[in-house]
C-alpha cells in the first residue's frame, strides 16, 4: 500500500501540474475500516464526457502514465470505477485541511427510484450542514446503476457519533429516514484517511 500511494501521488501531482488535461483529483484515500487495503480516487472532468474522452486519448499516449499502469498492475487484486454526477443540492467537493476521516456511503437503491432520493435528501441535507460535514453527493452514471455515494468529513470517530445523534434531535430527519430507507436495496460505510497528498485532508 505505501508503495502504491508513493506512485499514485506522483502521477497525480504530474497530471494536476500539466493545463492539457482537463481533469483533477478531488480525494484520495485508503480504507481504514471497510474492505482493507483499498485505496479510494475521486477525479473532476472540467468539460463533461468531451473532456473525459481528451484526457483517455491523452493518457494512452503519455510514456510515464503507461509505466505508471504496468508497476500498479503488479500492486493490485482488482480495480473498477464509476462514472458520477453531482446532486445539486449537495457542496461542491472543494480542498478542506485537516486532520479528518472520511466516511464513504455507499447505497444501492431500487430501480426506478432515483428522482424520489433524490427529492426526499434535497430536503433532508439541511439537518447535517451546521459542522461542514457534508462534502459531496454523487450518483452514478456509468458503473453500478442506481448507486448513490454521500461524502462526510468528521475531526474524528467521536465526532462522526455526536454529529449522527445530534441529527436525530432535529424535526425532520426522522421523516427524511423513514421515506428513504425503502428505498434501499443494499448500503455499505467506509471510513477512509485521506493520502499525503489528497486535496481533501
Amino acid at each position: 500500500m505505501e508503495d502504491y500511494n508513493r506512485l499514485s501521488a506522483e502521477v497525480e501531482k504530474e497530471l494536476h501540474s500539466d493545463p492539457d488535461y482537463p481533469c483533477e483529483v478531488i480525494g484520495s484515500w485508503n480504507t481504514w475500516y471497510g474492505e482493507q487495503d483499498q485505496a479510494v480516487h475521486l477525479w473532476r472532468y472540467s468539460g463533461g464526457f468531451p473532456a473525459l474522452m481528451e484526457c483517455l486519448h491523452k493518457l494512452n499516449l503519455n510514456t510515464a502514465y503507461l509505466a505508471f499502469q504496468k508497476e500498479r498492475s503488479k500492486m493490485l487484486i482488482s480495480r473498477r470505477n464509476q462514472l458520477l454526477l453531482e446532486f445539486s443540492f449537495w457542496n461542491e467537493p472543494e480542498p478542506r485541511v485537516g486532520p479528518s476521516i472520511y466516511e464513504l456511503r455507499s447505497y444501492q437503491l431500487q430501480p426506478g427510484t432515483m428522482i424520489e432520493w433524490g427529492n426526499h435528501w434535497a430536503r433532508a441535507i439541511k439537518y447535517r450542514q451546521e459542522n461542514n460535514e457534508a462534502v459531496g453527493g454523487f450518483f452514478t452514471q456509468i458503473g453500478d446503476l442506481y448507486a448513490v455515494h454521500h461524502l462526510w468529513a468528521y475531526k474524528d470517530l467521536q465526532s462522526r457519533e455526536e454529529t449522527r445523534k445530534a441529527a436525530w434531535l432535529k424535526e425532520g430527519w426522522d421523516v427524511s429516514v423513514h421515506y428513504t430507507m425503502p428505498l434501499i436495496q443494499k448500503m455499505e460505510s467506509r471510513i477512509m484517511i485521506p493520502m499525503e497528498h489528497s486535496p481533501l485532508q
